[in-house]
């Protein structure tokens, strides 16, 4: 729709002006705070402004507490968005010191993702008696390590891609597993050879390393305040629980282990309980 003379239409027009350039200062701004890029739709990161005060409020979205950054000039919540919720009006639960609480609303915008087929194992689609048990077990140890929260908080809010390689395919994908729909894709997959290194994505501490049915030998990372990575498939794990390693130290080595259909790494980022979509989080171009 073209803008006419008519002083209405000239008003609407600077507005939308004013909002862009809004957009473009609030982006550079997140950017250069050390903040994922801004996208808040399902399996994204809403960044929602608290205002300032002398201490940083506390936030809990859906009962789950929520990263919070900043001085006292202004504070950000951070929030994760799971894959599964719905577009529209959500709200955080904020506390300033001994202040009631406050709810503060965000919008969700709706996204469509991708969808991918893949024959792999039957075994590995429909488990057997054992392999369901073993299943169980597992989901149930990893529930309790994507709720590991941390008070301290993480130095940077991006990150590094932790293996060399391309992108195989994208966060959210609708994945169909022998014509059997499954969840969608919760990480980014990056392919590579097996044995070429895997770095930390941040400076972190290990919680968890193990071998799974589903994930293969694995690497959970806590870098503070609901700041989770993991690091799937891999073929080699170098670290243990408990030790503290620094961005791009080496944790272990790409591989094929788990559900596959070749060497990859497929490595996921939760916030606040919700995996996000780690491109949201890296600085530069995919490394090659």
């Amino acid at each position: 729709m073209a803008f006419g003379r008519h002083p209405g239409h000239i008003c609407d027009f600077l507005a939308c002006v004013a909002a862009l350039l809004a957009a473009v200062f609030l982006s550079g701004a997140a950017f250069a705070a050390g903040l994922p890029v801004a996208r808040s739709v399902p399996g994204g990161v809403a960044l929602v402004e608290l205002g300032p005060a002398p201490q940083a409020p506390s936030a809990r979205y859906e009962g789950t507490p929520v990263l919070v950054i900043g001085d006292a000039s202004g504070w950000t919540a951070v929030v994760g968005i799971g894959l599964d919720a719905r577009p529209g009006t959500h709200r955080l639960e904020v506390r300033r010191g001994k202040a009631p609480a406050e709810r503060i609303a965000f919008e969700v915008a709706p996204v469509r993702y991708a969808e991918q087929r893949l024959k792999v194992d039957p075994g590995k689609v429909d488990l057997s008696p054992e392999d369901l048990a073993r299943y169980e077990r597992e989901r149930e140890h990893l529930a309790g390590v994507m709720a590991v929260h941390s008070d301290e908080a993480p130095r940077s809010l991006r990150l590094v891609q932790p293996t060399p390689g391309r992108r195989s395919s994208s966060f959210g994908l609708r994945r169909v597993f022998n014509d059997k729909p499954r969840r969608p894709h919760s990480g980014m997959d990056i392919a590579a050879p097996v044995g070429t290194p895997v770095v930390a994505a941040a400076d972190g501490r290990v919680i968890d390393a193990g071998d799974y049915f589903f994930n293969g030998k694995t690497i959970w990372l806590d870098h503070g305040s609901g700041l989770l990575t993991m690091y799937c498939h891999l073929s080699a794990i170098d670290v243990r629980p408990g030790d503290m390693v620094s961005a791009g130290e080496r944790i272990g080595a790409v591989g094929a282990t788990g559900r596959v259909t070749g060497p990859h790494l497929h490595w996921s980022v939760s916030l606040n309980r919700r995996m996000v979509d780690p491109a949201l989080f890296l600085d530069d171009e995919p490394q090659r």
